[in-house]
């Protein structure tokens, strides 16, 4: 594995009096994409937004060699740690552009905005010809475009992804797939968290397999695929 971006030890976490995560480990490194999958409620959201900062977690969590514990989430989205929500979680009253640019609105290098539309345009051509559009008017695979879109706005380290696939047609989701091995041939490292394990371990590097809050597997894609648990759980073999 590459030099280590993304560390995480022992980590748990919950909401209020009710635990979700338990002494979780995981590791992502520079210029890799890793998956997390695992069913509905195995509390892959809940990890995402503890390491994004949005819910109090206890254990070790270091991104970039800092400490994300005691930050709040707008400290950790400065550092570069940057998430695409599940749904997507647009503003549908305002216009492509506008999304894209509430993306960039903490970013201090404004002379660096140009270059990074046109990046998002040229991986995205379906934004540029929409761009003076309402974002709620569009279909769902545009939807995760300008999501996905947005986040790159903000010029992420680690970009991270939740449910890219849900609700979208196979083919859309292809489409989306080949644009994260793009965004990570720009230099952006991706942690993909998915139920749709197929599409997930397409292109990830290596991948994690959760369960009730806890980790259970993990490996590089290959040795997970053969993993007779994996397979007869998420694979259908």
């Amino acid at each position: 594995m590459s030099e280590t971006l993304l560390r995480i030890e022992k980590l748990s976490a919950g909401y209020g009096p009710v635990p979700v995560l338990f002494d979780v480990d995981l590791t992502v490194g520079r210029g890799e994409i890793v998956a997390l999958v695992g069913s509905n409620g195995a509390g892959k959201t809940t990890l995402l937004r503890a390491v994004s900062r949005v819910i109090k977690a206890e254990g070790t969590l270091e991104f970039d060699g800092a400490d994300l514990l005691p930050l709040p989430p707008e400290a950790a989205f400065m550092r570069g740690l940057v998430q695409v929500p599940e749904g997507r979680q647009l503003f549908g009253k305002m216009t492509v552009e506008e999304n894209l640019r509430m993306g960039a609105f903490r970013r201090k290098d404004k002379s660096g905005l140009n270059e990074s539309f046109e990046r998002v345009y040229e991986l995205f051509p379906r934004l540029k010809e929409r761009r003076r559009q309402l974002a709620g008017n569009m279909s769902g695979g545009e939807q995760q475009m300008c999501a996905m879109g947005r986040a790159l706005m903000a010029a992420p380290k680690l970009l991270l992804i939740d449910e890219m696939s849900l609700g979208l047609a196979p083919v859309v989701v292809d489409q989306l797939l080949e644009v994260l091995t793009d965004i990570r041939s720009q230099g952006v490292t991706v942690l993909l968290v998915e139920q749709d394990v197929f599409a997930a371990f397409s292109v990830a590097d290596r991948g994690y397999v959760m369960e009730t809050g806890r980790v259970v597997g993990e490996g590089s894609i290959a040795e997970l695929q053969n993993d007779p648990a994996v397979r007869e759980a998420y694979l259908g073999a």
